[in-house]
């Protein structure tokens, strides 16, 4: 089935009683067991297992295509798990521009003994000279947050194989609609902060690992995700659930948006703005690598206004229709200033402002924006 008609049918399922078209919440910690102690429900307490999070998880392998998912309390707790799978001694490789809450979980595990290289992804001589015997996960986020880079998934797996290690994308920003990691580019793990595209409402915290294979790690990280007890609750499940069903129609509503906005902010004066990153734009560096693994070029973009931070605020001030907010993958266009919120380890630049285009008609974005730069 097309991945349309997934997003509405995967994980759901009539149950008994009123069979529901729209699943019932199961807010219950605890089930009734048999009088043998079994369990005919097949749940016994919320933290190990839930109705809800079931069938989030069933949609969300199904749209990966994946055999399996696990869904958390967050897109960090996803990382998290992940990476708590792995043992001290182990080296993992990274990008240098990472999501910095991924190179924080990173640098907190060094003191636990996860060993670490951040390099540049786009040189994959560098990423080679990076593995070592001990190289366990390689991690890649395509594009990445919140410059765009963009990362050849299947030469770096084809590095990972080599070394025998595991290759985990994170896929938050492209989706499963508009990038597939698992299937034909070589990776075993996808990441995603369900809060984003895929419930992409602003009002769900979660995140989830899907895995091309059950096997060993899988069932390393299940005993992590139900043990730790970092699981979203029946209600963010159902949420989820419900967003997902038209996350493929909003998706590529928002990439068609936002290759309109790149390109007449792409067009604007150096006096304005100094650069617009976009994979969407043939003039970005891996316009090509983005064209072939990709279906769309997303939602996300970035724009260095011409000046510093200050210079970034007027911009933001400016601007009637952009919410000043963080996250991103909403209905709604969201504008931020990153390094002020990453703070003084910031790889972003002073001038760099992060857009997540919504669903308002791309002319209204567009001419919101024209009104802010001529304030400039």
């Amino acid at each position: 089935m097309k991945i349309e008609t997934r997003a509405i049918h995967a994980g759901r399922k009539p149950e008994s009683g009123a069979r529901d078209v729209t699943p019932a919440i199961h807010l219950s910690t605890t089930f009734h067991k048999a009088e043998d102690g079994s369990l005919p429900g097949g749940f016994l307490y919320s933290r190990t297992d839930n109705p809800n999070r079931a069938a989030l998880e069933e949609a969300l392998a199904s749209l990966e295509e994946g055999e399996a998912a696990l869904a958390f309390s967050s897109g960090n707790a996803a990382t998290l798990a992940l990476l708590h799978a792995l043992a001290p001694g182990d080296h993992i490789i990274a990008g240098e521009d990472v999501f910095y809450g991924t190179a924080i979980l990173i640098h907190t595990l060094a003191s636990w003994g996860l060993k670490h290289s951040f390099v540049n992804m786009q040189d994959l001589s560098a990423v080679e000279r990076a593995v070592t015997p001990a190289t366990r996960l390689i991690w890649v986020e395509t594009p990445s947050n919140p410059l765009l880079h963009v990362t050849d998934i299947a030469a770096i797996a084809a590095i990972a194989q080599k070394a025998n290690a595991l290759l985990a994308c994170d896929n938050t920003w492209a989706t499963p609609l508009l990038q597939r990691p698992l299937q034909g580019l070589g990776a075993d793990v996808v990441m995603h902060s369900v809060t984003k595209y895929l419930s992409g409402h602003s009002d769900v915290l979660s995140g989830a690992l899907v895995f091309k294979y059950t096997g060993t790690l899988f069932e390393k990280v299940r005993s992590i995700q139900r043990d730790g007890g970092a699981v979203p609750s029946p209600f963010e499940c159902w949420l989820s659930l419900r967003g997902l069903q038209t996350f493929p129609y909003r998706v590529r509503a928002q990439s068609q948006s936002a290759q309109q906005i790149a390109e007449f902010l792409d067009q604007q004066p150096k006096s304005k703005i100094e650069g617009v990153h976009y994979p969407g734009l043939p003039s970005h560096p891996s316009h090509k690598i983005a064209a072939a693994q990709m279906s769309g070029f997303g939602g996300m973009m970035s724009i260095q206004v011409n000046g510093g931070q200050a210079e970034a605020f007027k911009l933001v001030s400016g601007l009637k229709l952009f919410s000043h907010a963080t996250s991103l993958g909403s209905t709604h266009s969201l504008i931020e200033h990153r390094a002020s919120v990453e703070g003084a380890n910031t790889r972003s630049p002073a001038n760099l402002l992060r857009l997540s285009i919504g669903l308002e008609h791309p002319d209204d974005l567009i001419e919101d924006l024209e009104q802010a730069l001529k304030k400039l």
